[in-house]
């Protein structure tokens, strides 16, 4: 008696089915239309770069004569390097450049000093604490009151002016507080401190080194925030070596546009030229830093943002 076994050959139908899906007329123009829009958010955005960056490539009377589009016209570094002669704009990006670095340390740390104890289940009292920060954020003293309390503090005319009276943001710390508190598992904390560590101990062990998009996130609002800063200078700085970037790009503007009554007719022509260069020209290079700095959080900054996302 001869037995004859079959061999069953796999169905390997699923994924050629799968593979072989088409999508509907449907799903072909909800793609068509979103990648419609995507390109007009990226037009939106680029173009006017573009235009900015040309510009300030070009030389003033194509400037001012409405030449430039999306091209240099009649290529010429002539604004970048009227900007950068100006010992005004060096001190000033040193002094932006402090006032960032410094201000986003004290402003980070603070907010995670704030942010930790509020994040713990037993720390007795956050909830209030939580709604009296909340409360400074939808009311605040005005400008004439925070001006009175900064000068009683000896601050006016010092740098300290423009990092401590703006060193904590609400909404950072709102941020910061949900990360902590829903991000990090409750048996990481039971688990260091088993081990016998401390607040302190968990804070740089444990807490630190699993927040780094939160702390990414945050921090680049506040570096952002402080580099664009100049109305707090304005109010409490006298001194021109205390001026951020933006404060003395202002001032440049400002004097290249006001004219003189006994200038020729000529000389305020060229003046305002080159003002309409300059304006173009100090654009890229206070917006030059922020652009170099994305690019090292950006990582982490992605991930920040997907705070609160559903999970699968």
């Amino acid at each position: 008696m001869t037995v004859t076994t079959a061999v069953r050959k796999p169905r390997t139908t699923a994924p050629a089915q799968i593979g072989g899906v088409r999508d509907s007329r449907v799903d072909r123009l909800f793609m068509a239309a979103l990648y419609l829009l995507l390109v007009t958010f990226l037009a939106v955005v680029l173009i006017p770069l573009i235009y900015i960056v040309a510009s300030s490539l070009s030389s003033p009377d194509a400037v001012s004569s409405g030449q430039v589009a999306l091209w240099p016209v009649d290529f010429s570094l002539r604004g970048y390097e009227v900007a950068l002669s100006d010992p005004q704009i060096v001190t000033g990006f040193a002094n932006s450049l402090f006032y960032t670095v410094v201000g986003t340390l004290i402003s980070v740390a603070l907010t995670i000093a704030i942010a930790y104890p509020l994040s713990r289940k037993d720390f007795f009292g956050r909830n209030l604490i939580t709604r009296v920060i909340v409360f400074t954020m939808l009311f605040a003293g005005g400008v004439i009151p925070t001006y009175l309390v900064v000068k009683s503090f000896g601050m006016i005319d010092t740098r300290w002016a423009l990092i401590v009276p703006n060193a904590i943001g609400v909404w950072q710390v709102i941020i910061a507080r949900t990360y902590l508190r829903h991000a990090i598992p409750e048996e990481l904390y039971e688990a260091a401190e088993l081990d016998g560590a401390g607040d302190l101990r968990v804070l740089w062990s444990v807490v630190l080194p699993l927040a780094k998009p939160m702390i990414a996130v945050i921090a680049l609002v506040y570096a952002i925030g402080q580099w664009n800063s100049y109305f707090d200078a304005l109010i409490y700085l006298k001194n021109d070596d205390l001026y951020p970037l933006q404060l003395v790009l202002r001032n440049i503007l400002i004097l290249n546009t006001q004219g003189d009554s006994s200038m020729d007719a000529a000389t305020m022509l060229e003046r305002q030229q080159m003002a309409d260069l300059l304006k173009y020209s100090l654009i890229v290079i206070s917006t030059v830093p922020v652009l170099l700095i994305y690019p090292f959080v950006a990582r982490h900054f992605t991930k920040g943002v997907m705070l609160g996302a559903l999970k699968g």
